[in-house]
């Protein structure tokens, strides 16, 4: 009641073209359309608890006013601010349509045109290139249109982009396995905006009988109880690096408490704290009523749980081999000479010291050789006036003995993540980047590569594949992260992937994720034989979790495979039908199409 548009004073200023730039410049009426749907809001409310007429009354002014004429949105933010404000608005609709016989059907007919001829055509094919808050915000607004227009397309369509959406777009694109959001590394007021808008477009479904709540194990849950402990101060495993805590707990913790703790009975601490820690500060107009209090007899049921599949792939602390060594390579000092000097004595370990590495050209890696770094800590980046390749064999044609393990190829254009990593995401998917290969290693022969292991390597951020392998015989990937590569790059989108193998033997990947491919696939494999892909995450790519053509002998277990555009497994051509296939243990969810 405090809020000023909560006040019968209230007058709505329409615009008939609502302007609005990147975070807010050049803004023209989008203020005014923010506060006339939280006043439509606020005063619906006021209407059914106190049967004042004048809220009513109130509501129909504010909706006659922007019916009559609001035309379009433009500029960058304009899905935003779309998807901000039409939610409200047919929430407040809905509930005054079926309260108040006062609403005339000519000025119900106007504002429900306005909601399908201006909100719906600029929202309907939503817009998951941009960071996941805004399909978040659009789903909410397209299912509380669908809901009063009663249009069961639009419903239809948002149930399955809430599965199903790619890039950012779906509940298995937003929250990880983890329960890390595609935002936490960016900032925690982002990512507490789109987890309330997935909420608040979970709930809607869920009034019209359908649960989404339940998606992916519950994956809404985990993603409030990893964000509620971060805020909390309690430790989280991170995938990337979080540039900004923002301890700042926002208010919109009820409505997911209340579903899932005290509808549910699903354990829910980290929330609960969460929820009782703003609520004295907490707008109430976000806040949701919880019903008379539920009494069960059976105890909760667990908290929702982290997926333990690949964990610990990647780089996640320094490793126990990494204490002060004299003898390592500094950052600034050439890689390549100390490389060149074991292998003149025929075999040993080059070791590097913590920090960025910036290689000023393609590293030669001999043969009876290993590379070892310190951690997430040890980097290696190409500088981007050299060549394409970050790490290739140096006599690939015959190369054998090698081994990579414990640090990172850095494949983006910079060794530090933007602010805002998404940024740097549409830059690399984009087909302008600069070609950037994580690791080449291609023998003119099949079999003529021989050992290959790669253990606790993290490869990220290329335009092209992280990893390109042709011709090798014996290839270990052992808790690596090959994640976020596979770009539109020549030659061209589905053909850079996370991992590529070609014309390969005896394969063992291992408690590896490769997730967030580009345009590609988490692994593409053809022409290869006798491979065991088991305990790994293949989530979020936009082709297939793991593709594979002319591929025998192939086993793949224990793995996960959620999220990813095309399959979970796309099994192509096959040399021989009775070549065994061998699927175990398999969590395959929320894939754009069936394996």
């Amino acid at each position: 009641m405090a809020e000023p548009v909560s006040s019968l004073d209230f007058r709505p200023q329409p615009f008939a073209h609502v302007v609005r730039g990147a975070s807010g410049a050049g803004q023209k009426g989008g203020a005014e359309l923010m506060a006339s749907a939280a006043a439509a809001a606020s005063h619906v409310n006021q209407w059914v608890v106190s049967g004042d007429e004048a809220h009513a009354r109130k509501v129909i002014e504010i909706f006659d006013a922007w019916s009559a004429l609001l035309a379009d949105f433009s500029e960058n933010d304009a899905m935003l601010i779309a998807g901000w404000t039409g939610g409200e608005f047919a929430n407040a609709a809905e509930i005054l349509r079926t309260t108040y016989s006062g609403w005339s059907s000519d000025s119900i007919a106007s504002f429900k045109r306005m909601l399908l001829a201006v909100y719906v055509p600029l929202l309907r094919m939503y817009y998951p290139e941009a960071n996941g808050n805004w399909d978040a915000a659009i789903m909410f607004t397209l299912l509380a249109i669908g809901v009063f227009s009663e249009d069961h397309a639009v419903m239809e369509s948002v149930y399955a982009h809430y599965r199903f959406g790619p890039m950012n777009g779906g509940i298995t694109r937003y929250v990880y396995p983890s329960g890390q959001c595609e935002e936490t590394t960016r900032d925690q007021n982002h990512v507490q905006l789109g987890l309330g808008y997935f909420a608040q477009t979970a709930l809607v479904a869920w009034n019209q009988g359908v649960d989404l709540f339940a998606e992916a194990d519950n994956r809404l849950a985990l993603g409030y109880e990893y964000t509620a402990r971060l805020l909390l101060g309690e430790p989280v495993p991170v995938y990337g690096v979080i540039v900004d805590r923002s301890p700042r707990i926002r208010d919109g913790y009820e409505l997911v408490l209340q579903h899932y703790r005290s509808r549910m009975q699903i354990d829910m601490p980290f929330t609960e704290q969460a929820a009782e820690r703003i609520r004295a500060t907490a707008r109430g107009t976000v806040l949701y009523y919880r019903g008379p209090s539920q009494v069960h007899s059976a105890p909760r049921l667990p908290a929702p749980r982290a997926s333990t599949i690949a964990a610990n792939a990647g780089e996640q602390a320094k490793q126990p081999n990494a204490q002060e060594d004299s003898a390592a390579v500094a950052p600034g000092n050439s890689i390549q000479e100390a490389l060149d000097r074991i292998a003149a004595s025929g075999s040993g370990v080059v070791r590097l010291a913590a920090g960025i590495h910036t290689l000023p050209e393609t590293l030669l890696i001999p043969s009876n050789v290993s590379l070892v770094g310190t951690g997430l800590d040890c980097i290696l980046f190409l500088d981007p006036a050299g060549a394409s390749e970050a790490v290739v064999a140096s006599q690939s044609a015959e190369a054998h003995d090698i081994a990579l393990r414990d640090f990172v190829i850095e494949g983006g254009e910079t060794p530090q993540a933007p602010r805002d990593p998404n940024s740097a995401v549409m830059h690399r998917r984009s087909i302008r980047g600069p070609i950037r290969v994580g690791i080449f290693m291609q023998a003119e022969r099949p079999g003529g590569i021989h050992n290959l292991r790669f253990e606790r390597l993290t490869v990220r951020n290329c335009t092209a594949s992280a990893v390109q392998i042709y011709g090798a015989d014996g290839i270990e990937v052992v808790e690596c992260d090959f994640s976020g590569s596979g770009g539109m790059v020549p030659p061209g989108p589905g053909k850079n992937h996370n991992l590529k193998l070609s014309h390969v033997s005896a394969v063992r990947i291992e408690g590896c994720r490769m997730a967030d491919s580009l345009y590609g696939s988490g692994i593409a494999l053809s022409f290869a034989r006798q491979v065991m892909v088991r305990n790994c995450e293949l989530s979020r790519n936009q082709m297939d979790g793991l593709t594979a053509g002319e591929t025998s002998h192939l086993t793949i277990e224990g793995c996960l495979l959620e999220g990813n555009s095309g399959r979970g497994i796309g099994l192509e051509v096959w040399k021989d039908p009775n070549e065994a296939v061998v699927l175990r243990n398999l969590i395959e969810r929320n894939n754009g199409s069936p394996a």
